[in-house]
């Protein structure tokens, strides 16, 4: 499997909503708990360390 970069949500207005409204009412350590809750979570869903490996190069590249 290789790491997607290019758009691929079909409704990506919709999904960054439902991210917004999943923090709302949340204080900033709860924020950061969700986060990585959602983090391990998608990790776990992947399953690929090559893909995994890839996609955190690219977020400690990118600012």
């Amino acid at each position: 499997m290789t790491l997607i970069t290019a758009a691929n949500l079909g409704q990506p207005d919709d999904v960054y909503a439902a991210l917004l409204a999943a923090h709302r009412g949340l204080t900033a350590d709860q924020q950061a708990a969700l986060n990585a809750r959602l983090i391990l979570i998608l990790m776990n869903h992947i399953g690929d360390p090559q893909v995994l490996g890839a996609a955190l190069e690219l977020a400690k590249e990118t600012p």
